[in-house]
C-alpha cells in the first residue's frame, strides 16, 4: 500500500479555476510531481498540453547547488485525471485564541498525495527537472521548501483545451526581465555589480547624463524604463548602461571575480579588487580612445562631440555605442592572445584617427552626397564586424592574409576603396611577416 503525503494548503477561486497553493519541500516535489510526457501527454500535438523540456536546466541545477541565496518561484502543478484529494479542515481555537485565529482556517484543508494521483509540472517543468536533478546530487536539499500551486486536469479534448488555454495565459501574461533590468538589479552577476559601482563611483561615469540609465521615470505611476542600446545623436550621454555592461565584460574578461565564475556571488573583496582595477583601465580606456573625458568635459554640450553641426564626419567615434563595442572586443582580442600589453594597446589606440569618417571607423559611416563631412551612422551587425576586423589590423595585424582580407571585405561592404593603402597596414606587421 502507498505511503500517504499530507501537505496543507488553502483552496481558492479565480475565474472558472479552483486551484490549491500550498508548500512542498524540494524531496517531496522530485518525489511526487512528475512531466506530461510521463503521463501520456506531451506525445504528438493532440495531447500536447504545454512546451516541452528542453535544456536548460543545468543553469537551475548550479544555481540550487551553489548558490546559497537561492530561490525559485511558485510550480504550478496539475492532476493527471481530475480534481486532487482535498480535505477542508478547520481550526478548533479557543477563546483567547480566537481574535488570533478568527478567519485564519478560511478554505484550509490538506492536499492527500497517496500514489492514486498523478501530478505534473504545467508550469515550471524546467524548475522541476533542476529540483530533482539537485536533489540526486545533494540530497540534503530536499528539506528546502518551494510553493506549489495545484489545478485540476482531464485528459479528455475538452480538458486539454482548458490545460493549454491556462499553460499560454500564464506564459503570455508573464515578461520576462529585460537586459537592462537584469543589470540594474543582479546581486550574483559580477560585471552588473561592477558597472553599477562604476556609475554610483566613477569620477566621470557618475556624473549626471554621461550614461543613459534610465528613459522614464514616472512620478505618480512608479514607472521606470531603463535604457537600451541606442543613444540619439543629439542625446548628451556618452553611452547607455547596457553597453557599458559589454564593455566592462570586454576588458574585464580576466578580472579576479571573473575566475570560475558561478551562480554564486564573488566575495566582497574580490569585488573590491577587480573593481580597483577596472576602473583604472576604464579611464585609461577613455583617455586613449581620443581623449574622449576630456573632450566630453570641456564642449560646450555633448553633442558637439558626436556631431558636430556641419561636420558629422568629424565626430567622435567612441561616442557611438558601435564603436564602443567594438573597441572593447579588439582590446580583449589582444590581451586574450597575449599580443598586446595593456599599456601597448592603449598607445596603439591613442594613434588612431578619431574621426568618424576617418578608417577603421569608417566602416560604421556612410558618406552623403554633400561630401564627407556629412554621413550617417551605419549600424548593421556586418559594420559592426567589419570595423572589429580592421581594429585588429590597424593595431596589431597577424599576417599579411589577414590586412587583405579585412580590405576587400571593407570594399565589398561599403562599395568604396578602402582609405588607407595596404602597404601602410603592412607597416604594423613584425618584420619577420612582412
Amino acid at each position: 500500500m502507498a505511503s500517504k503525503t499530507f501537505v496543507p494548503a488553502f483552496e481558492a477561486k479565480v475565474g472558472n479555476w479552483t486551484y490549491y497553493s500550498c508548500l512542498m519541500s524540494y524531496a517531496q516535489v522530485a518525489r511526487e510531481i512528475n512531466f506530461a510526457h510521463e503521463l501520456g501527454g506531451n506525445r504528438d500535438l493532440g495531447t500536447m498540453i504545454q512546451r516541452g523540456v528542453g535544456n536548460r536546466t543545468e543553469d537551475i541545477t548550479e544555481y540550487l547547488l551553489t548558490n546559497e541565496n537561492r530561490f525559485l518561484g511558485a510550480l504550478i502543478v496539475a492532476v493527471w485525471g481530475g480534481h486532487p484529494d482535498y480535505l477542508p479542515l478547520t481550526m478548533d481555537d479557543d477563546a483567547a485564541n480566537q481574535a488570533v485565529l478568527e478567519g485564519i482556517d478560511r478554505n484550509f484543508g490538506v492536499l492527500t498525495f497517496d500514489g492514486t494521483h498523478q501530478f505534473f509540472a504545467l508550469d515550471g517543468q524546467h524548475r522541476l527537472k533542476a529540483i530533482k536533478d539537485a536533489v540526486k546530487r545533494n540530497p540534503d536539499l530536499g528539506s528546502e521548501d518551494i510553493t506549489v500551486i495545484v489545478v485540476p486536469h482531464f485528459n479528455t479534448p475538452e480538458g486539454r483545451q482548458r490545460t493549454r488555454r491556462l499553460f499560454t495565459n500564464i506564459n503570455r501574461n508573464a515578461k520576462t526581465t529585460s537586459a537592462g533590468e537584469n543589470i540594474a538589479l543582479d546581486e550574483d552577476d559580477s560585471f552588473a555589480i561592477l558597472t553599477r559601482r562604476l556609475l554610483d563611483e566613477d569620477a566621470f561615469l557618475s556624473q549626471a547624463h554621461v550614461v543613459n540609465v534610465f528613459t522614464k521615470v514616472g512620478k505618480d505611476d512608479g514607472e521606470l524604463r531603463l535604457a537600451s542600446r541606442q543613444v540619439s545623436s543629439t542625446s548628451p550621454a556618452w553611452s547607455s548602461i547596457p553597453v557599458l555592461y559589454d564593455i566592462v565584460k570586454e576588458i574585464g574578461f580576466d578580472l579576479p571575480c571573473a575566475a570560475g565564475r558561478s551562480a554564486q556571488r564573488a566575495a566582497d573583496e574580490i569585488l573590491d579588487q577587480s573593481y580597483e582595477i577596472l576602473a583604472t583601465r576604464m579611464q585609461e580606456l577613455l583617455d586613449a580612445c581620443g581623449n574622449l573625458r576630456r573632450r566630453y568635459t570641456d564642449a560646450v554640450t555633448p553633442k558637439d562631440v558626436r556631431a558636430p553641426k556641419g561636420r558629422d564626419g568629424a565626430g567622435h567615434p567612441f561616442m557611438r555605442p558601435i564603436v564602443q563595442v567594438q573597441v572593447a572586443r579588439a582590446v580583449r582580442h589582444f590581451l586574450e592572445q597575449g599580443t598586446l600589453e595593456w599599456s601597448e594597446l592603449m598607445k596603439r589606440l591613442a594613434d588612431l584617427d578619431w574621426r568618424m569618417s576617418a578608417a577603421p571607423f569608417s566602416s560604421c559611416w556612410i558618406e552623403t552626397p554633400d561630401g564627407p563631412k556629412q554621413g550617417k551612422m551605419a549600424t548593421a551587425k556586418e559594420n559592426g564586424q567589419l570595423l572589429y576586423e580592421l581594429l585588429l589590423v590597424h593595431m596589431a595585424p597577424r599576417s599579411k592574409a589577414q590586412i587583405t582580407r579585412a580590405v576587400r571585405s571593407y570594399s565589398d561592404l561599403m562599395k568604396t576603396k578602402y582609405p588607407v593603402p595596404v602597404d601602410e597596414l603592412l607597416e604594423a606587421l613584425p618584420a619577420e611577416d612582412v
